[in-house]
Formats: C-alpha cells, structure tokens, sequence
C-alpha cells in the first residue's frame, strides 16, 4: 500500500504570514501537494511567549531550534517592547491567495499566546469569546464561517470542544498521535471529529544530537505508515523560512517515494463517510519527546 500524507501548516505569527506562508504555497504547488493553512487572525503577542521560561524543556527547545534566528528579533519583541501587529487585518490578501490557489484554510486561534499559555485557565465563556473572534475574523476574510481548526499549541479542553461543536466545524485537528477518533475530555463526548497530527514536527528534532539535519528527512520517511494516513504539522516560521530547504527536501523525497498527498478535508468528508466505525477516545494532556510542556493527545 502506498503511505498518503496530509499536511497541515501552522500560522502562528504576523511575519510567518507574509513571508512564510507564499514560500510554502510555492513549495507545496512546485510538487502538486495540497495543505491545510490554519491561521492566527487577531494581534500577534509572540514576546509574550517568554512567560513559558518557567516550562520543562523550554530552555533546551530554544537552545536547539535558534528561536531568533527563526522568528526574527521583531517578532520575539511583538505584545512587549513593539505594539502587536494584527494578523488578519494586514495580511488578509495574503490569507485570501492562499484559498483562490486551492488551499484548504481554517483557523489556528484568534490570539496564539493567549490560547497557547491560558485556555486552560479560561471559563467556557471566555474560550467562546476567544473563538468567536477567530471566527468572525475568519468571515471577515474570506465571507464565509470556517470549517476547521487546529488549536495553538495543542491545547485543548472540554471547553475549547464545546465552542467546536457550537461552530459545526467539519473536523479539528488539536492532538497528537494515532488514528481520528471522537474525542471525549472529562466524561463528556464531542461531536467534532479529530484528525490528530501522527508525525513529529521539525522543530521536536532539530538541533537534536542524534538527528543532525541530514537524519531528519529519511526518518520521517521511515515513520510513514500505509495502514493509516499520516498528518504532518509544519509551521509558516520554520518549514516556510528557517528550515525551507529541508521541507522541500521532505517534498522531494515523499515524490520519489510515490506518496501520496491528500487534503485534509477529503480525508475528513471519507472518514465521515462511516461516521459509526470512528472510534470515541479520552482526550488527555501529556508530554511528548522533544517538546516543552503538555499537549492534548489520547
């Protein structure tokens, strides 16, 4: 059987926007790839993130993956020093292109830092509010309500579920790990199905001993399945600027290898297809190798 790979890109910042983010659509076009761009659309607080200091694993992560480098000193000062570019509001051309080109496009979040580090200290109603405005920017766009979202950081709770199925989003894609699944948080079960992301990301290895960047593509060749489709997360600030050249290496060897690229919505509408035989799962915080603090998985 032939592996067929989904790929997903993570927006998170103003510059990952405008310079990220048509480095990629180029790259994907290039090999006749399609992908799924989710967005960051309101004010990019990335200077903020240093709260996360006080995080396991955090000084390790940036010590390997050259934080700066990647994102840029301006980006790292944005909601702190600078004021917060709004993403939506300067980059919406750039977010329409990426649709009239044949992307899919759905949401990452309204604020990526307030998500990310406090969506599990927000009330239900403070996490509606927050999705809304991602929402409502998302139709502001594109003039139409999204069908997707991937959630910063892969931070998820019952609340963040609750303001999904309030959407009637097509599907989500907010954990780590393994096959989709109906996710239930807390004993309480969603209608939203999730297409977990099955691969590691980029930034889980670079700068790793043991995977110097020559290793990094041929091992995520070698973690390819073809009993189930693979979900690759890649981010607009690293596969799309720092580390382009490796993700069009990644690209090349999946064509050589005859994978095969699939959208993430049509995986959806099949999986859906035969709504009775997908699993319902307990969604959970967890550590995963190579990344600071917990993320949603199952």
């Amino acid at each position: 059987m032939t592996p067929r790979l989904a790929l997903k890109v993570d927006v998170d910042t103003d510059r990952g926007t405008r310079i990220g983010v048509p480095n990629l659509v180029a790259d994907c076009q290039d090999v006749g790839a399609p992908a799924c761009f989710l967005f960051s659309l309101g004010p990019d607080q990335t200077g903020r993130a240093i709260t996360r200091v006080f995080r396991p694993g955090f000084f390790q992560k940036v010590s390997r993956t050259s934080v700066v480098q990647i994102y840029g000193l301006r980006t790292l000062l944005n909601g702190t020093l600078l004021p917060a570019p709004h993403i939506g509001r300067r980059n919406a051309g750039v977010m329409r292109m990426v649709r009239d080109a044949g992307f899919e496009v759905g949401i990452h979040c309204y604020n990526h830092y307030r998500w990310q580090d406090h969506v599990h200290k927000m009330s239900l109603e403070a996490v509606r509010t927050e999705f809304v405005a991602a929402r409502a920017e998302f139709l502001r766009i594109f003039g139409h309500e999204a069908k997707t979202a991937g959630a910063a950081g892969w931070q998820s709770n019952a609340r963040s579920r609750q303001a999904y199925d309030e959407a009637e989003l097509l599907y989500a894609s907010d954990t780590r790990g393994g096959p989709a699944f109906f996710p239930r948080v807390d004993g309480t079960a969603f209608k939203t199905l999730e297409i977990p992301s099955t691969l590691p990301t980029f930034d889980e290895l670079m700068g790793r001993p043991e995977y110097p960047d020559d290793r990094i593509v041929p091992h995520f060749m070698s973690l390819l399945r073809a009993d189930q489709a693979n979900v690759f997360t890649l981010h607009a600030e690293i596969e799309g600027m720092g580390r382009r050249n490796l993700f069009r290496d990644l690209l090349a060897a999946c064509v050589r290898a005859g994978v095969e690229f699939i959208r993430m919505d049509d995986l959806a509408k099949e999986l859906l297809a035969n709504r009775d035989a997908i699993p319902v799962r307990d969604q959970v915080m967890r550590a995963i190798e190579g990344r600071s603090g917990l993320v949603a998985t199952h």
